[in-house]
């Protein structure tokens, strides 16, 4: 099962975000359609003709990905990457969740998904319930598995996203969870902020 601790109603409308009305489409980056940009920045590219880095061994391709306390159990990441406009890639299935490959390393591992769709709740709708201490299991490719404990939780403006401090960093103990959060704006079809959880290697 995708969500072994519970499960969720996914009809149009349920238990979406407190002022967002039913029938939205919603992405990470809070844009409409599945083919819009995301809006969340991405950090800058490796020079031309550099050559890729290795993700370092202390950390390994994250896999898989499981949070207990909100029911989240992802078997399967999806690689994502950076986008033709410079912002980073989100899922375009809103059940699924996205590993960031920066192609440098060491780095933290920063993982993407949906708050919700047109559909209902999607698969990062309770991550403003974590609290510290909270524990996110990945999966890597190795079959090890990193447990780690939430340190804290932010909300910021999309012109604000703080792209080094979620994306930069030369530690891979670190984990980054980003999704969407705040006010919808109706116009836009988007999201006013980003939500992240930051969480370190126990």
């Amino acid at each position: 099962m995708r969500r072994a601790e519970q499960t969720r109603d996914r009809r149009p409308g349920a238990q979406l975000l407190p002022g967002v009305v039913a029938l939205l489409f919603l992405l990470v980056g809070c844009a409409a359609p599945p083919a819009a940009a995301p809006a969340v920045p991405a950090p800058a590219a490796p020079p031309a003709g550099a050559p890729p880095a290795a993700v370092p061994a202390a950390a390994g391709v994250p896999v898989s990905l499981r949070i207990p306390a909100i029911g989240v159990d992802e078997p399967e990441l999806l690689r994502l990457g950076i986008a033709d406009d410079g912002t980073a890639e989100v899922p375009q299935d809103y059940d699924r969740v996205g590993w960031f490959d920066r192609g440098t390393a060491p780095a933290p591992t920063v993982l993407l998904g949906h708050v919700d769709s047109r559909d209902g709740p999607a698969v990062f709708i309770d991550l403003r319930d974590l609290v510290p201490g909270d524990v996110i299991e990945v999966g890597r490719e190795d079959g090890s598995v990193d447990r780690y404990a939430v340190e804290r939780t932010e909300q910021m403006p999309k012109d604000a996203f703080p792209t080094f401090a979620v994306f930069g960093g030369a530690s891979p103990d670190q984990l980054r969870l980003v999704t969407c959060a705040g006010d919808f704006d109706r116009g836009a079809l988007s999201y006013l902020d980003n939500m992240v959880v930051h969480a370190r290697a126990l």
